[in-house]
């Protein structure tokens, strides 16, 4: 397999500095593929596939693949996974689709890492279920119900962010079957009718305009691009983004975040803002340990800080320090996934012209997937 050069942020994380924070990450996998939180925490599949990226980043492939092989033992029958799980054990039994669709985005990006066919085919099963049990629960407006635990009562609709990630995991998906070989024109269908919902139907999704996580996500997740993009950025920028610091979590609480700031690094590279990009992640580097982990964020009081203080949590969890590689890779990587979260090379799904003319009946494509 070939070894990868590892990303470099002139002036602001160098290679080997990155690296370290791969080895942390790598630090908290257990012999049994497993990544937690941290040690002795809990597992959530999204997050542990956050941080098998980063390991493939720092070519570690055989502990990527460790964590691909954890997850397809974890996987239920109907090709989900639960939200959490503490040593092989369900923590948390509900079923979220996003959680779910997630594993596409990681396979394909340890596929382009490694140029290993053989792991695509083997675990291209694995992802077929995982997305098929996902798009069973796309709502015919395009939008995708988050909960898809069949024994919740309330609490059901369509989350913004979630359905967002779910849009580039399909496009991860279709690529991976493309270059397999095999046709999913249904998974086609799908993304381009969520598209049209993420982008363009806010009245579809729950209220959580609070979170800064649904300010970046539709630009994150791939679906905007362009004036409408920047726009948006610059629509919310004052309530989220805390200067010298980071971006917030929630906009009304004091308290900014290494993952939510990598993430908006992410969103602002895949739309040129690279300026922007550059400068939210040379913040961020004040929670980083000395181990190479980042801490998951910090408290604040107008202007005055207290690293030793207001550190919150006090825990340095593994999908923390993976947004931070992730984000180093798009900022100053060269190789074949830096480029991931720009959306290049991945397919795009129908437009909405080309949907009207296909007739798209979500509800026909899931009959004829069952």
């Amino acid at each position: 397999m070939p070894r990868l050069t590892v990303p470099e942020v002139p002036g602001v994380l160098s290679g080997t500095e990155v690296m370290q924070t791969i080895d942390a990450i790598a630090s908290v996998q257990r012999p049994n593929g497993d990544i937690p939180w941290s040690p002795g925490n809990h597992t959530d599949p999204w997050n542990m596939v956050e941080a098998a990226m980063a390991l493939d980043i720092g070519s570690r492939f055989a502990d990527s693949q460790r964590a691909y092989a954890w997850l397809a033992r974890m996987q239920r029958p109907d090709g989900a996974w639960h939200a959490y799980y503490l040593d092989g054990e369900i923590k948390e039994r509900w079923l979220d689709t996003n959680v779910t669709a997630y594993v596409a985005t990681g396979i394909w990006h340890h596929y382009l890492c490694s140029g290993d066919t053989a792991f695509l085919e083997h675990y291209f099963p694995m992802l077929e279920r995982a997305i098929d049990f996902v798009l069973d629960h796309q709502m015919p407006s395009g939008a995708i119900e988050w909960d898809a635990d069949p024994d919740r009562t309330d609490g059901h609709g369509a989350l913004l962010t979630g359905s967002s990630s779910i849009y580039k995991s399909v496009r991860c998906a279709i690529a991976c079957a493309n270059r397999l070989g095999r046709e999913r024109p249904d998974w086609e269908l799908s993304v381009g009718s969520l598209a049209i919902a993420v982008a363009h139907r806010p009245e579809l999704f729950l209220d959580k305009e609070r979170w800064a996580m649904d300010w970046y996500y539709p630009i994150l997740g791939g679906v905007m691009r362009g004036d409408a993009a920047h726009a948006r950025i610059a629509s919310r920028w004052d309530r989220f983004v805390v200067p010298k610091r980071g971006v917030r979590c929630v906009e009304d609480q004091p308290w900014v975040t290494a993952a939510e700031t990598c993430e908006c690094v992410l969103a602002l590279d895949a739309i040129g803002a690279h300026d922007r990009a550059h400068e939210l992640f040379t913040w961020v580097q004040f929670l980083r340990a000395d181990d190479g982990s980042y801490w998951t964020g910090a408290n604040f009081e107008g202007e005055h800080w207290d690293l030793n203080g207001e550190l919150y949590p006090v825990e340095q969890p593994t999908w923390n320090s993976a947004a931070v590689v992730l984000a180093a890779n798009a900022l100053g990587g060269n190789g074949p996934t830096s480029g991931l979260f720009r959306g290049e090379g991945l397919p795009a799904g129908l437009t909405a012209d080309e949907l009207i003319e296909a007739g798209i009946n979500i509800e026909a494509e899931r009959a004829r997937r069952a």
